[in-house]
């Protein structure tokens, strides 16, 4: 009988699961959205009830329509949308405020008080994060002081907070265990990457109570085990759980410092591997954790774009000038080469490499020759010039120049922007056969960490696509130049 793995990659815009084979290949995936509620001072939320409801759904429709008992599924991996934060009742599992996503700056006042107490320099040397409300410190504070129920449970000792990973793990064993791994504890500004503990100064800081905070623990440690609330007909070990672009970075086979890649999503995290070395960063880049494994820390330089896939969402949803992103690569292929416009998709400010809160988006360079298909090919071009803006600074400061950047996430379908990616990196851009590198890259650790797969034979198996730069030197500087003006415009760079 054929026995598989499982991923989970709870994300931004979704969830999916897919079931890799014992020669690490796709052998069936399911996928189902949840809604997005935005009010209107920009705040962003998920309903937790809607997205388990779906992983429940999807677990069903996964193994019934595709006849695959729980008892082929050797082990279970999970990679998760980061820095979202929720708070629950620990005994009854129930949250007591929606999920804060990543993309919500609702926590701006409580940074800036921070800043004003001087802990600005403390927060970044030691959780290697520049301090920000895009991190859950910042969202977990907003509950504490927002959500009457939070401090409630917390006198009472019952109150869990953390990111997806540990409330999604709470939830598929029952309430039984409550664990993160080194990947996404490190991305909540509340952990000292460098003792790898919750700093008590920095939680006392932003009036989280540390034991409200879940077990951290190495990414590819025994997670507990789940028949995921009795739809499947056994209980299934949990051998995996990594942030979503730690996961991809793994799944890209970049295990080693010095490798880089890109994950395109909602937004986009670019992930320089620094292996066991601790790289402070300089302003606008984050040291972080790539993972624990093995017995292992290794250390990562990171920056975060708010708005690369959503700015195509944005077009599709809002604007409504396309009915679906699959449109993007012939219109932009179609527009005028005369065109000179730039759109900066700075929604809810400004992140890598400028932390800008201030910014505002904006469309600039615009002329008579400016249409519909030059608007689309602006946005798209958005996301290649903010990645270039992460690559840029990820090599001055590492001291290193990237050979090339793998790549990973739905966009990388459009073949227009991946040409332009490399065009203006003048770098070759790497493409793996599979787009969601965070599933696989979960469920390839989960594997890997059960005795299921060998790690060296199934790395092996991989092949990338490659787009090799063809743009003029003087185009490119031309097109840069352009690009750095309009991010000025924008805000108070």
């Amino acid at each position: 009988m054929q026995k598989y793995v499982l991923g989970i990659d709870q994300s931004t815009q979704g969830t999916k699961m897919i079931l890799f084979d014992s020669e690490g290949k796709i052998a069936f995936q399911a996928a189902k959205p949840h809604k997005q509620f935005i009010n209107d001072r920009g705040w962003v939320e998920h309903d937790p009830a809607e997205i388990w409801s779906n992983i429940k759904i999807l677990a069903r429709q996964i193994t019934q329509e595709n006849k695959i008992s729980a008892r082929d599924i050797v082990a279970i991996g999970i990679s998760n949308q980061r820095e979202t934060s929720l708070a629950w009742n620990k005994t009854t599992g129930e949250n007591i405020y929606p999920a804060i996503v990543w993309q919500c700056a609702r926590g701006a006042a409580i940074c800036d008080e921070l800043e004003k107490r001087g802990l600005k320099s403390f927060v970044k040397e030691n959780t290697g994060l520049p301090l920000s409300p895009y991190f859950s410190a910042a969202k977990l504070a907003w509950i504490m002081q927002n959500v009457p129920a939070a401090a409630q449970l917390a006198d009472e000792k019952n109150l869990c907070m953390g990111t997806v990973d540990s409330w999604l793990l709470h939830k598929m064993t029952g309430g039984k265990i409550f664990k993160t791994d080194y990947s996404n504890a490190s991305r909540t500004q509340l952990f000292n990457i460098k003792s790898l503990n919750w700093d008590e100064k920095i939680c006392s800081a932003f009036g989280i109570p540390t034991d409200a905070l879940p077990e951290v623990t190495f990414s590819d440690s025994f997670f507990g085990k789940t028949n995921m609330d009795g739809i499947f007909d056994c209980e299934i070990p949990i051998w995996a759980m990594l942030g979503d672009s730690h996961a991809a970075l793994f799944g890209q086979g970049s295990h080693a410092a010095g490798e880089a890649k890109a994950t395109y999503g909602t937004g986009s995290s670019i992930m320089l591997n620094t292996g066991e070395k601790l790289i402070e960063s300089a302003q606008g880049l984050a040291t972080t954790i790539a993972w624990g494994m093995g017995e292992k820390v290794l250390y990562a330089l990171e920056g975060n774009i708010n708005y690369t896939g959503a700015s195509i969402t944005w077009l599709v949803e809002d604007l409504k000038l396309i009915d679906s992103a699959a449109e993007t690569e012939k219109l932009a292929r179609q527009s005028n080469p005369a065109d000179k416009s730039y759109f900066v998709p700075a929604f809810t400010g400004l992140g890598a490499p400028y932390y800008d809160n201030d910014a505002t988006g904006i469309f600039c360079g615009i002329t008579r020759v400016t249409g519909k298909n030059e608007m689309v090919r602006a946005v798209v071009d958005s996301i290649a010039y903010q990645i270039y803006d992460v690559i840029s600074l990820m090599e001055k400061v590492s001291g290193g120049e990237l050979v090339n950047l793998k790549v990973d996430g739905g966009p990388t379908r459009n073949a227009y922007l991946m040409q332009f990616q490399s065009d203006i990196l003048n770098k070759p851009v790497a493409v793996p056969p599979v787009a969601e590198l965070s599933a696989m890259g979960a469920a390839y650790c989960a594997g890997i960490a059960a005795g299921f797969y060998d790690r060296e034979k199934i790395f092996a198996g991989l092949s990338w696509g490659q787009y090799a730069p063809n743009m003029d030197a003087d185009e490119r500087e031309e097109l840069l130049k352009g690009w750095s003006i309009a991010v000025k415009k924008s805000g108070k760079w």
